[in-house]
């Protein structure tokens, strides 16, 4: 494939993307290629004006009062709501607050607490774990009296056993981009007696999650990456309405009780997801992250995933045309099944350095990815608004990279 051909490719899909116009309502500097959506989302167009009607107009003029006549107090579930939407939850099950860490810790432990006898004293958690996942798995473990047991999320489905009372898995590894399979790990989990904990940071608002419909119990995910919601928005938590009267959160708090404002010394849970709230919501960031949100609206996410597949299959097309032979492998699954919304290349160190100079001499060159020690990069796809263009130009610049480095 010649850089003219791959150029002309780019054009062509780009041209016949039904998603082409989304990337308008996004505020992105179009002389850099940004695929780092995996880490932190492009802001969207309409955030700034809200956040500064809600600074100026309601923070600044209504003061306490917004939290009545602005809806603040709600705004945890309403939000909550239209992200469920993008995870297949029905309205009531998913609420915003606190980071995925918190959520996770709260999951974890409420679904310990949900075990039908005491044997179950198993908590397995997916061994390739984002960090801080592997540490509040082990803390609850801890704190609950279970033992924790690490497996590969591969195989958690068959690992399950009658001793487990949880299984914490992450939907798409967050180095690899490997897409595990949510519906077969749910079913045979829930076969074996217990509960799962789906970690949702790596896709929601990159492919269709259909939590309801699969059966999941738990789910907490940030919103930050795909969602857009902007650095430290507040996170998701799902939780499946058949459990949430038994939802025993481990982090009561003022916010979830059933009476906030009486104040009472003992504390009575809230109906619903409510029962998910803790301390104050973080109304800026909630209500950032709200007006972020309209760029779904009317979105398909078949559409959206259609899309991710077409970028990463058409960027590993324009590696393999670009790069030097040998400089780089995917590891990065190539069926479409096991993909997420990502491509990680494994980069060995060579002439241009290791991976973390590869990668900052390709941000230096305006294309935007991230590097994950040892030795690998990640190139994240939002398909809202990254372009086909943008992926013929990462890879060409890679190539260029570690071709002239070789050459020098």
């Amino acid at each position: 494939m010649s850089d003219a051909a791959s150029a002309e490719e780019a054009a062509a899909l780009d041209a016949a993307d039904g998603l082409a116009l989304k990337r308008a309502e996004f505020d992105l500097d179009d002389g850099v290629v940004y695929l780092d959506g995996n880490s932190l989302g492009a802001p969207p167009r309409g955030v700034a004006g809200r956040l500064s009607d809600v600074v100026g107009r309601e923070w600044g003029r209504l003061g306490i009062r917004a939290w009545e006549e602005s809806g603040w107090w709600t705004a945890p579930e309403r939000v909550g709501d239209r992200i469920g939407r993008l995870v297949g939850a029905a309205p009531g099950q998913v609420v915003v607050g606190d980071s995925t860490s918190v959520n996770v810790f709260k999951a974890v432990v409420a679904a310990v607490r949900l075990a039908d006898t005491a044997s179950r004293d198993e908590v397995l958690v997916d061994a390739a774990t984002f960090p801080t996942d592997g540490y509040l798995a082990r803390s609850a473990a801890r704190m609950t009296g279970c033992r924790i047991r690490a497996v590969d999320a591969a195989d958690m489905a068959r690992e399950a056993g009658p001793r487990t009372a949880v299984a914490l898995v992450n939907h798409v590894d967050y180095r690899t981009g490997r897409l595990h399979d949510l519906p077969a790990v749910t079913a045979a989990v829930r076969a074996a007696g217990a509960r799962t904990v789906w970690d949702l940071c790596h896709s929601a608002g990159a492919l269709p999650v259909r939590l309801d419909a699969d059966g999941a119990d738990f789910a907490v995910g940030c919103t930050y990456k795909y969602l857009n919601g902007g650095p430290g928005a507040p996170a998701f938590l799902y939780v499946r309405r058949a459990l949430q009267d038994r939802f025993d959160s481990p982090l009561p708090g003022w916010n979830s009780h059933a009476d906030p404002f009486a104040m009472d010394p003992a504390y009575a849970p809230a109906d619903g997801a409510v029962r998910g709230r803790v301390g104050t919501p973080e109304i800026l960031s909630l209500l950032a992250l709200d007006a972020a949100l309209d760029v779904w609206d009317g979105v398909d996410l078949a559409a959206v995933r259609a899309k991710s597949l077409a970028l990463t299959d058409f960027f590993l097309r324009c590696v393999e045309a670009y790069v030097p032979q040998g400089r780089v492998a995917s590891v990065t699954p190539g069926a479409h099944a096991e993909r997420g919304s990502q491509v990680s290349l494994r980069c060995a160190a060579g002439p241009a350095g290791g991976a973390g100079d590869v990668m900052a001499e390709l941000i230096r060159r305006g294309v935007v990815g991230d590097f994950r020690r040892p030795d690998v990069l990640r190139f994240g796809f939002t398909p809202l608004y990254t372009r086909f263009a943008d992926a013929e130009r990462a890879a060409r610049v890679l190539g260029e990279v570690l071709e002239g480095a070789r050459r020098r």
